[in-house]
């Protein structure tokens, strides 16, 4: 028999919080990503409980127990319940009556293989008792070792009650799909086929989605099938997935984490800023990394000018674009920059210039000292000034 393991399955707050089901007659079942990345090997984040007990019931029992209980999603079935300071997102048994989209008339129902129907992907429809046994009602198991992201039951049915799930899709495919298989053909199809769908959801819903996407370790191949399939179109018109393996490869060749925002600048596309409602912070990154990676100045050019993580996240975006690899040592060249300092000062000028000849004279001698390697020393600059 399949088992669940992992510390968050055992600690005591969380065991503690089934416990306040099951004592009083209700099952308990773990369900969705905690099962899920729980099976992979992978980090658990966050862990959501699937009971027969109704929300009301859920409240009362927590509370009696003296734990917090938080009617989050109370009218859809879901209370969050809090235990040793972490959230269980504990949820009544549903199924779906009638969807639109976003919203569905949802009514409770008694049994986790009821509950299964109603969710996006066999691998996200798995379950495990308290006890670590596994229940698999929809095929889950199988398609979760094969790495296979797959709709439960008809595809376009799935995405049409949600057409977020179209980004899911590809989402879920980058960080757990197997990229030597590829998608899933009846996903990618039903994906293509409802693509206009996403204009109907909010830009908040889209740039979630996406930042998540790009975070994976690498999301180049799902982003192709997006565009192959019209879905990046409609999400960031404009935007090219080309560069993308590029600067993938590049970035693990440095030993660099996934950055959403730099590799949503070598997708490009119109108005990304907007259309994904970036934070403040990202659009401003966003448009700086642009700007950087356009330019022609080496790499120690750039960290004297911008830092050396914005130089070097340029350097790669430009490698990338141009689909070259990086020339030189790229660590040397940026420490080499970040260290240098101009070795003037307005004070060595004066009193030969003053007002706007003085700071003219500085810009000068100061790209005059860039374009030397940062060798020029400051007499040599001084005489230079002094020729005119």
């Amino acid at each position: 028999m399949t088992r669940v393991f992992g510390d968050w399955f055992f600690a005591d707050h969380t065991q503690a919080v089934c416990a306040v089901l099951t004592r009083a007659g209700y099952r308990a079942l773990f369900v969705g990503g905690c099962v899920r990345n729980a099976l992979l090997g992978v980090p658990v984040t966050d862990i959501d409980i699937a009971t027969d007990a109704r929300p009301e019931t859920v409240m009362a029992l927590a509370e009696a127990a003296g734990l917090k209980a938080v009617p989050t999603g109370f009218d859809h079935g879901t209370v969050t319940v809090v235990a040793g300071h972490l959230p269980h997102e504990v949820t009544t048994f549903r199924r779906d009556v009638e969807t639109f989209g976003r919203r569905a008339v949802v009514a409770f129902a008694d049994s986790p293989e009821e509950d299964a129907r109603r969710r996006d992907f066999t691998m996200n429809a798995i379950y495990a008792t308290p006890e670590g046994a596994v229940i698999d009602p929809l095929g889950g198991l199988a398609d979760l070792a094969a790495r296979r992201v797959r709709f439960i039951d008809d595809a376009d049915a799935r995405i049409r009650e949600d057409f977020l799930r179209i980004l899911r899709f590809f989402r879920f495919h980058a960080w757990y799909g197997d990229a030597e298989a590829g998608l899933d053909p009846d996903g990618l199809a039903a994906a293509a086929a409802n693509s206009a769908g996403i204009e109907t959801l909010s830009k908040e819903r889209i740039g979630a989605e996406i930042r998540k996407l790009l975070a994976a370790p690498d999301p180049a191949p799902s982003v192709a099938a997006m565009a192959a399939a019209g879905v990046l179109a409609r999400t960031l018109p404009g935007a090219d997935p080309r560069a993308l393996p590029v600067l993938v490869a590049l970035e693990q060749a440095q030993g660099l984490p996934p950055d959403p925002v730099r590799r949503l600048a070598t997708l490009g596309g119109e108005a990304p800023a907007k259309r994904l409602r970036l934070s403040k912070a990202e659009a401003r990154r966003l448009e700086r990394l642009t700007g950087a990676a356009g330019q022609m100045a080496g790499a120690a050019e750039l960290a004297y000018r911008l830092g050396p993580d914005m130089a070097r996240d340029a350097v790669l975006l430009r490698s990338a674009a141009l689909g070259q690899p990086l020339s030189g040592d790229l660590a040397s060249e940026l420490a080499r920059g970040t260290e240098a300092r101009f070795p003037l000062s307005a004070a060595d000028l004066m009193p030969g210039f003053d007002g706007p000849a003085l700071g003219a004279a500085l810009k000068r001698l100061e790209a005059d000292w860039v374009a030397s390697g940062f060798r020029l020393s400051a007499a040599e600059l001084i005489a230079r000034a002094r020729q005119g």
